[in-house]
């Protein structure tokens, strides 16, 4: 294992399909395994019916690639998978050589953070084909989820308006990988805390929490159950209401609000957690200011996503912070991102890129081949437009840019239009050349970048389409590639 790798990755090379190794052993005995390989990782279509997606998961995939080796119980492991004759799948000479491979390739990575648009390559992998190929499945896991989620929480906190919005996810997460990836991904989103204690301890995330309803229930009544817990936990009272009548128990939380004050502590706010959100955060409002706790914040929870905050703001709910939980660490309304992994350009003997593209009646499904680059053209005041090129041949100073899926759709960049390449050097011969930012940092470049985008791209419905197409001479190739696969040409 390389230095600095954690401990905790250790077996996970076998976080694989078998199929990536079934097709790393036959390249291995054909010959091609070390034949120099282009895949890209990217997604078709937005999430959430969304006009942008939030890049995330880098740093995570930095772990697993540093960690990425063949431990001697993988391989006992994988001696013991048959064939259908009921012979050994795998000989021990390409275990052997699975023993001694060292993640040599070079990656190239959108940072996190990044606002991102369908077939734009996320991760560039160049590097030996078997290399390239058992990295895929990892990747796309690792890379799809976390970037769904961050997606999701931006989402959600655009809805919230600048409120602080804590993540609540973990009881209803996928699993403990889930649980710790999501928090992880719904801070880089926005999200400004989470009730995850062991992802504050891993991640650096601010964790905050209240009380449950069975507080409540486990006293004889609400003022003593109130009293009680704030006599444990004077500098953290946020008293949850809705255990019986919710207006009753503003006022009960009053009243402990005001013998927190002879102690010299003040009550945080309350928490809603059912019935009518607006109409009892505006009647709960009224109950806090009359008595001076005009700070008090109202939290609310209950099944929240951003259609249900958004609704709630236009009603005139008078909420101040938001736990969301469900509907955001399992996004909820589209379980999964649809990113792929694809083969772009292989190496020939005669030292030359040979271009590759796959071929689908569905026109969404035809990939781009080349060795593809993201550039991002911009003004003072916004992102105006995004260029998928290929880095091999460039890009000419004033370009055009076509949608891949509508030929007629197209925009053309001036000589001096300001850009800059979003993809990165990460590993160069698998040596990381690209420490992780901090995530406060990459959360905080998530609200620059969507500071930086037309409102109109923002939009929950029917969001603007932001303008991405591949550079013209990259889909004039394509278009090419395409005839003679189909004998066109």
């Amino acid at each position: 294992m390389k230095p600095n790798a954690s401990t905790e990755w250790h077996g996970r090379a076998l976080l694989t399909d078998l199929y990536q190794l079934t097709m790393s052993n036959a390249y291995w005995k054909s010959g091609r395994a070390e034949r120099e390989a282009v895949f890209h990782l990217f997604f078709r279509k937005a999430p959430f019916q969304s006009g942008f997606t939030i890049a995330a998961g880098l740093a995570t995939a930095i772990e697993f690639l540093q960690a990425f080796r063949f431990a001697d119980d993988d391989l006992e492991f994988l001696k013991t998978l048959p064939g259908n004759d009921g012979k050994p799948l795998f000989t021990a000479v390409f275990l052997d050589y699975l023993r001694a491979l060292q993640f040599s390739a070079d990656i190239d990575a959108i940072p996190e953070g990044t606002v991102v648009f369908p077939n734009e390559p996320l991760l560039r992998v160049k590097g030996p084909i078997l290399q390239c190929q058992l990295l895929e499945t990892a990747l796309l896991n690792i890379v799809n989820f976390q970037t769904l989620i961050a997606t999701k929480a931006a989402r959600v906190c655009l809805a919230a308006r600048g409120e602080p919005v804590m993540e609540f996810g973990l009881r209803r997460a996928q699993g403990v990988d889930g649980a710790l990836a999501a928090s992880r991904a719904a801070f880089i989103g926005g999200c400004a805390a989470t009730s995850n204690v062991l992802a504050g301890k891993k991640f650096g995330i601010p964790v905050r929490g209240t009380h449950a309803h069975s507080w409540v229930m486990s006293f004889d009544d609400e003022r003593e159950a109130f009293l009680a817990y704030a006599k444990a936990m004077p500098n953290n009272c946020v008293f949850l209401v809705d255990t019986y009548d919710t207006l009753d128990g503003v006022q009960h939380a009053v009243e402990t609000g005001r013998w927190l004050r002879e102690q010299g502590h003040e009550m945080v706010g309350i928490r809603l957690d059912s019935g009518d959100l607006t109409y009892l955060s505006i009647e709960a409002r009224k109950l806090l200011d009359s008595a001076g706790f005009q700070k008090a914040v109202i939290v609310a929870t209950n099944d929240l996503d951003e259609n249900i905050i958004a609704s709630l703001k236009e009603q005139g709910a008078t909420i101040n912070v938001w736990g969301v939980g469900t509907k955001l660490v399992t996004a909820f309304d589209q379980p999964a991102l649809g990113g792929v992994y694809k083969l772009g350009a292989v190496r020939g003997n005669d030292g030359h890129w040979a271009y590759k593209i796959k071929v689908s009646d569905q026109a969404a499904k035809i990939s781009t081949p080349g060795i593809q680059q993201v550039r991002r053209f911009y003004t003072d005041k916004e992102f105006i437009g995004d260029a998928i090129f290929d880095e091999e041949t460039g890009a000419p100073e004033s370009l055009t840019i076509v949608d891949p899926l509508d030929a007629t759709r197209r925009k053309s960049m001036g000589a001096q239009t300001r850009f800059e390449d979003l993809l990165v050097p990460v590993f160069r011969r698998g040596e990381l050349v690209y420490p992780p930012s901090a995530l406060g940092a990459i959360r905080q470049r998530t609200q620059d970048q969507l500071a930086s985008l037309y409102p109109g791209v923002k939009r929950f419905v029917h969001p603007h389409q932001y303008p991405v197409g591949l550079e013209l001479g990259l889909h004039q190739l394509r278009t090419q590639l395409l005839m003679q696969a189909r004998g066109e040409d």
